[in-house]
């Protein structure tokens, strides 16, 4: 009797497509032929895991083999697994795992083990490459995200190298066919149960290698350097902005583009100010004679001091509004406001002298009238307070 396909793949019937998928590959590396050559039980043990999948990663075969079993691909008319009686050609199977390969003996498509074993780069038939984009991050005072600034700074990147230009080989020289393809950019593997092809490792499959290698970067085409930018700080940055500077980021090889370099901007906290939005806010005490009577208070901006009224009656908490005192907007449109919320502080260390005159202005205070919050708090609260 055959085995259990869900016991062949170590899954079970509840499990998805994805993660049978990703247990069929891991049996297929470990059961290759080509990783186990004269290995005859590895190879039979292949075609089993391959010809389980082939049924479990098929929604239609899959409902079958859950409603009945190996029967369902034994019974007059249904042929094997594949449709065809006996083992379905496994590089079909391939061709959904992968996403490559080819019909037959492994014709045109990527090769098998480049998807498992995650093979080469991208790369043009000539061999160029472009550069990796650069990422550098940025702390900038809060200041500087307000105003904007200049800035230098240091990168250290692959650039080309200027003893070949980029090229890889020394000056004088060039390519020459590649001997362990022969200039296909593909070479076979194994035999027996697969003959597959798979990009050549001596020339990355352009078919060509370097004749002389350049001694400065190897034959690399590129040098690892430093180099000092002043870049431009735009106003209204934040934190999480990000900079693009073109063609600033590595090298590419062999005529392949220069990436680009990224700035991720990280802005300082400020011991006066906080940001929201476009918006500073800024907490001011003020004491209470002021609070209870109104007057002008001196306020810190970003862009020097200025001076604010504040009515009188004014409560711990509120919010006084500067208009345009903010933070320009970074994609154009009306600069921020400054929002200053002021709190009463209450004073501490009163003399005797000063106690008896509160003492005595605390008397002459109408509570309905000269503190309704208190008053109306106290009418809410009534019912909890009454001790019933």
């Amino acid at each position: 009797m055959s085995q259990d396909y869900y016991e062949l793949l170590g899954v079970n019937k509840n499990s998805s497509a994805a993660e049978i998928k990703k247990a069929y590959r891991k049996l297929a590396v470990k059961y290759h032929p080509d990783k186990n050559p004269g290995d005859k039980s590895a190879e039979d043990k292949f075609k089993e895991i391959s010809q389980a999948y082939e049924v479990l990663s098929d929604q239609k075969k899959k409902t079958q083999y859950d409603q009945y079993g190996h029967d369902a691909f034994t019974r007059s008319g249904r042929g094997g697994a594949g449709g065809g009686g006996g083992f379905h050609d496994p590089f079909d199977i391939f061709s959904q795992v992968f996403g490559g390969g080819g019909g037959g003996g492994g014709g045109g498509g990527g090769s098998i083990f480049e998807d498992l074993f995650g093979g080469g780069g991208q790369r043009s038939r000539n061999g160029a490459r472009d550069g990796a984009d650069l990422r550098y991050d940025l702390e900038i005072e809060f200041e500087d995200a307000v105003y904007g600034a200049d800035k230098k700074i240091n990168i250290p990147k692959m650039v080309s190298c200027k003893k070949c230009s980029g090229k890889g080989s020394e000056p004088g020289s060039g390519m020459k066919t590649c001997h362990q393809c022969g200039g296909a950019g593909q070479v076979s593997l194994g035999g027996g149960f697969f003959n597959i092809r798979q990009t050549c490792p001596g020339c990355q499959g352009t078919g060509q290698v370097i004749e002389k290698p350049c001694r400065d970067c190897h034959g690399e085409g590129r040098v690892r350097s430093e180099k000092n930018l002043q870049i431009h700080i735009p106003p209204g940055v934040d934190t999480g902005s990000r900079l693009r500077v073109s063609n600033e980021g590595e090298s590419g090889t062999r005529g392949g583009r220069t990436g680009d370099l990224y700035i991720f901007i990280h802005v300082k906290s400020h011991e006066i100010f906080q940001r929201e939005g476009n918006d500073i806010i800024c907490e001011i005490p003020i004491d209470y004679p002021t609070a209870a009577l109104g007057g002008v208070i001196e306020v810190p901006t970003v862009s020097g001091k200025t001076k604010m009224k504040i009515p009188d009656g004014t409560q711990s908490g509120t919010v006084l509004r500067l208009k345009g005192k903010g933070i320009p907007s970074l994609r154009g449109g009306p600069r921020g406001n400054q929002l200053v919320r002021v709190f009463v502080e209450v004073p501490k260390h009163l003399s005797r002298e000063q106690r008896t005159a509160l003492t005595e202005f605390s008397a002459t205070l109408d509570k309905g009238k000269n503190h309704p919050l208190l008053s109306r708090f106290l009418k809410k609260a009534q019912r909890f307070m009454s001790g019933d």
